[in-house]
């Protein structure tokens, strides 16, 4: 009996012990549970809190003010671009694009400073921040759009072919087969030259300019040009060069850094103003005798 009574009372210490055991442990998971909800809760709101913070920051744009604090608006240009923007005889820069963005930045309050750039790099110069604005007879293209953001076009334009102006010989695109032409690298001329079938050679200068030396040296039988600046050295020497015909229409716009919205809406709405009083129309004479310039919004 008594040990069977013994007995009794180990098996009964044994349970105790055990039940205990399980309590601890299913106080502990419960903690445990506790404290990993908690820790979660406390990463989902980081998260949270983060996430909202770059929003916040990819939100941003102080284009306009970081223009307006610096005190001037910088552009990129090609300085041998007539008559949009060159060079005079005392070697200051002069040209249509140049009164007007003078102007535009004298509106927006600043100084405009003009960066001269190579062509060819223009684009990725504007989106490595070398400059605020690429403001210099660019064409806008649906290629360049995808780059770029433009402004409404300022003026409209075509890609034409200048011969000598004595040559007769070419009229059409086929005349243009087993030929020398040139034209500017990196230009939307260069694009239409590309397309032309059959030419012998496609010279690609850094400047019209050296396009045009070397259609006067006959090195060249005809160039690729924007019509402006083939129409301004015909004023300029109206007996050595013509324009056989044009290749393509293109409108002409300001381009910006996707990310500057607001100096773009700012610009813009100063575009519009100089537009409605007449000063667009002005300095349009100024330099081509009679008011072509537009502010017409392109689809791409």
């Amino acid at each position: 009996m008594k040990k069977i009574f013994s007995l009794i009372l180990v098996l009964f210490f044994i349970a105790a012990v055990v039940a205990g055991c399980g309590q601890k442990a299913a106080d502990t998971s419960g903690a445990n549970t506790s404290n990993q909800a908690a820790q979660n809760n406390q990463n989902q709101t980081a998260e949270s809190n983060n996430s909202g913070n770059g929003a916040a920051n990819t939100g941003s744009d102080d284009s306009l003010e970081r223009v307006k604090k610096a005190g001037k608006i910088t552009i990129g240009i090609d300085d041998a671009f007539p008559p949009l923007e060159f060079r005079d005889d005392k070697n200051q820069l002069v040209g249509y694009d140049i009164d007007l963005s003078r102007e535009a930045a004298k509106r927006l309050g600043v100084e405009a400073e003009w960066i001269p750039t190579e062509w060819n790099g223009v684009i990725l110069a504007l989106n490595s921040k070398k400059f605020d604005i690429i403001w210099s007879g660019m064409s806008m293209t649906a290629d360049r759009a995808k780059q770029v953001d433009f402004s409404p076009a300022y003026l409209n334009e075509a890609q034409v072919v200048v011969v000598k102006a004595n040559d007769d010989s070419i009229k059409t695109q086929d005349d243009l087969k087993g030929k020398i032409v040139g034209t500017q690298l990196g230009s939307t001329s260069e694009e239409a030259a590309n397309k032309i079938e059959g030419l012998k050679e496609l010279k690609k200068y850094s400047k019209f300019t050296e396009a045009f030396l070397d259609l006067a040296n006959n090195r060249t039988q005809a160039i690729v040009v924007d019509e402006l600046v083939g129409r301004y050295y015909m004023t300029k020497r109206p007996n050595e060069f013509k324009v056989a015909f044009p290749l393509v229409k293109e409108p002409i716009g300001i381009a910006f850094r996707k990310e500057d919205k607001a100096l773009r809406e700012a610009l813009v709405k100063v575009l519009e103003e100089m537009k409605q009083d007449g000063t667009m129309a002005q300095i349009s004479r100024k330099w081509f005798g009679e008011d072509i310039s537009t502010l017409e919004d392109i689809k791409f």
